[in-house]
């Protein structure tokens, strides 16, 4: 996917990305600035307490897919100019920056989604992103209309549709995987219905990987390793034109919600439910766990999406007490840390080529009934830095001696210090 990208929709003129001399060398020793913020929107008056899950980038780079309790999907695009081109960025605005251009509704609880990998705004065909909810199939969304492409069906032992709990694509894009209980389906992507191949994650002799298998990744190497998390707090690490456990690791001290390979594939990064460490994995070796990198996320169900910049180098992830914490791979060590919301912050990306990230944050919120008490409403009542998306440009090297950036940096270099 080389080439310009045109979006229609008064949007943003991208490249790929995929040459990485052109990627720009964030600098994480100042904090990011926020450029744009939703809110509002995911707001109803029957559901006022609505809260992100998480989001995610199309993989051309031209917008973002969230995921909020109210079962809905939202897509924004990114503004022309990508940014509030000012260089100090904007304060938590009462209204949001912009709409969303597309809105999908699922029935039920969205368990996962995920995006078409060779997603592209300049051909129709690919703007597709996949979901996988509570008691329905995986459904095939048009991210352009908004129009369902197709169904893929799975069926248990009583011939009754049962939910993935987790779904990706292959690196060729012509493959669902799709995560089960304690087995793994298998759909061609150019085949939709009830045809798909079924492995099993545990064997005959009760070796394996057992439970929910709750998220999935593939090499970015093409090395052929795809690696499946499981509430059984286990991540299993296979081949994938066969299914062939490979091995399984073991030391997460929760359900493992999200894994991640490194740029190089060398390395795999998990992490588990109301576990406070991301676990660092070296690919060939796999019995040792290499370092552990903290967040706080001891008292928080919620999953925690983290996720590690273009060029390799550092993993960025949010947590309960709404700070983004950067670490540095290379060593493990932590690099700086800033406030993105003053909730918990529950996924954390960067955008595929450009020096920005986006972060979701929010948690379910219960109000007593018959409560009275004005003081106690009020507290249920939500600022605009809780239940949010905000987007965040960092400053790159190449900035540094331009007019007016330079001394903002230095600012925040010394509030930081």
């Amino acid at each position: 996917m080389s080439g310009e990208v045109e979006v229609d929709n008064g949007g943003v003129k991208v490249d790929s990305g995929e040459e990485t001399s052109t990627w720009p060398t964030m600098r994480f020793d100042v904090s990011p600035y926020r450029t744009h913020h939703f809110s509002k929107q995911f707001r109803s008056t029957r559901n006022p307490n609505n809260f992100l899950k998480g989001h995610k980038w199309s993989p051309d780079g031209s917008c973002f897919l969230s995921s909020s309790e109210d079962n809905t999907l939202s897509l924004f695009y990114l503004p022309q100019d990508g940014d509030d081109s000012n260089g100090f960025g904007v304060p938590i605005p009462e209204e949001d920056s912009y709409g969303a251009s597309l809105l999908v509704n699922e029935g039920e609880s969205v368990y996962d989604f995920c995006w078409y990998p060779y997603m592209s705004v300049s051909d129709p065909l690919t703007c597709v992103f996949a979901t996988t909810t509570r008691d329905h199939p995986i459904h095939l969304w048009d991210s352009s209309s908004g129009e369902l492409r197709c169904t893929y069906r799975a069926y248990d032992a009583m011939d009754e549709i049962t939910a993935a709990f987790s779904i990706g694509f292959n690196p060729g894009g012509n493959k669902i995987f799709a995560g089960y209980n304690s087995s793994i389906r298998v759909f061609d992507l150019h085949r939709p219905g009830r045809d798909f191949g079924e492995y099993s994650t545990l064997q005959k002799n009760k070796e394996g990987q057992a439970g929910i298998l709750s998220t999935l990744a593939f090499s970015p190497t093409n090395s052929g390793m795809l690696a499946v998390g499981s509430y059984g707090q286990t991540t299993g690490i296979y081949k994938e034109d066969n299914m062939e456990l490979l091995y399984v690791l073991h030391g997460q001290e929760g359900g493992v919600t999200h894994v991640q390979f490194s740029k190089d594939g060398n390395y795999l990064y998990t992490g588990g439910r109301k576990d406070p460490y991301i676990l660092c994995w070296d690919m060939r070796k796999s019995v040792e766990i290499v370092y552990k990198l903290y967040r706080a996320t001891e008292n928080t169900n919620q999953r925690v999406f983290f996720d590690i910049e273009p060029c390799g180098r550092h993993l960025g992830t949010g947590g309960q007490d709404g700070l983004v914490h950067m670490y540095d791979l290379q060593t493990g060590n932590w690099v700086s840390g800033y406030q993105a919301a003053s909730d918990t912050v529950n996924a954390f990306s960067f955008h595929p080529y450009l020096p920005m990230a986006a972060t979701s944050s929010g948690h379910r919120r219960f109000a007593l009934p018959d409560d009275d008490d004005e003081e106690d409403k009020n507290k249920l009542q939500l600022k605009a830095d809780e239940n949010c998306v905000s987007l965040w440009s960092f400053y790159t090297t190449s900035e540094e001696n331009n007019n007016g950036i330079q001394s903002h940096s230095s600012t925040e270099e010394e509030e930081v210090a």
